[in-house]
């Protein structure tokens, strides 16, 4: 992939970096497995796994954290 989508991890507000959070997520996704007719079939699978749904979950909770750091948890 040589899109260029991830300029910075700075973002205005804490709900712009839960959903730059989830952006960085889904695009973990899309580089691990780069194909949409992939990840389309297995997207039923996972998504009514409990275990998988939780794992998602983690995977964005931790970007999100990262994202908070680099903001500086926005405080001023």
């Amino acid at each position: 992939m040589s899109e260029q989508w991830l300029t910075s991890l700075i973002t205005e507000t804490p709900q712009q970096g839960y959903e730059l959070a989830i952006k960085m997520s889904r695009m973990g996704i899309k580089y691990t497995q780069p194909a949409a007719e992939v990840r389309e079939k297995l997207r039923p699978v996972y998504g009514e796994n409990a275990d998988s749904l939780i794992a998602s979950s983690q995977v964005i909770a931790i970007n999100f954290q990262t994202v908070s750091a680099a903001n500086n948890y926005w405080r001023d």
